[in-house]
């Protein structure tokens, strides 16, 4: 099991400039679909998805710089006019949509989380996934997701856009984080492929 995992995770980072391409093309297309498995709430702008479901997973199975990728070729072939924001919305009045802080959270997130379980064999496990998950998430896609907001919304208060930007959300991203580090952690070799920080280190398995 292990040295699968190893043997996939080394070729992930030995593979081909146009099989990596290919690989954040299918997240990003993940990300569309995940886009239309939506709930709207009748206090808030911004719909219930699951998005971040394949954001995550799109870090964790492609790293840093490709995963950052397939979120960034998401945002930007949405802009061009592919229909796979949620709601089957694409083209640039997106901009003006409140949901785009989200979006550009989502590049950023998929490369912090990708930057960390690329470097860190110890960011792979089970109980130090879920607490890096819980930042990506609230303090770096929620935080550009409120900042956003306030910026289509000035009227607003710090109060008022957390109950339509963050507090709604929070059961359901709790529970998607639960899911992708589980995955994680079951996925993701705890050996070194490509020079990691903490290769000399020991973990237990948590």
């Amino acid at each position: 099991m292990e040295f699968g995992r190893y043997n996939f995770y080394k070729w992930r980072y030995e593979a081909r400039f146009e099989q990596k391409l290919a690989m954040a093309l299918a997240f990003a297309i993940l990300t569309g679909i995940c886009a239309q498995i939506r709930l709207y709430l009748p206090f808030t702008p911004v719909p219930v998805t699951m998005q971040t479901f394949a954001v995550f997973l799109s870090a964790i199975v492609l790293g840093r710089n490709w995963g950052a990728i397939s979120q960034t070729l998401y945002v930007s072939l949405g802009l061009a006019g592919i229909p796979w924001f949620a709601g089957f919305k694409g083209g640039l009045a997106i901009l003006s949509a409140p949901t785009f802080g989200y979006l550009l959270g989502f590049i950023m997130a998929a490369f912090l989380l990708g930057l960390l379980v690329d470097r860190y064999i110890g960011a792979r496990y089970f109980l130090t996934l879920f607490p890096i998950l819980l930042f990506a998430n609230f303090c770096v896609i929620h935080l550009t997701g409120i900042l956003w907001l306030k910026l289509i919304f000035p009227e607003l208060g710090l109060y008022e856009l957390l109950l339509i930007g963050t507090i709604p959300f929070i059961p359901g991203d709790i529970a998607k984080i639960t899911a992708v580090s589980a995955i994680g952690k079951a996925i993701m070799p705890k050996i070194a492929y490509n020079g990691e920080a903490d290769a000399m280190r020991r973990y237990k398995l948590f």
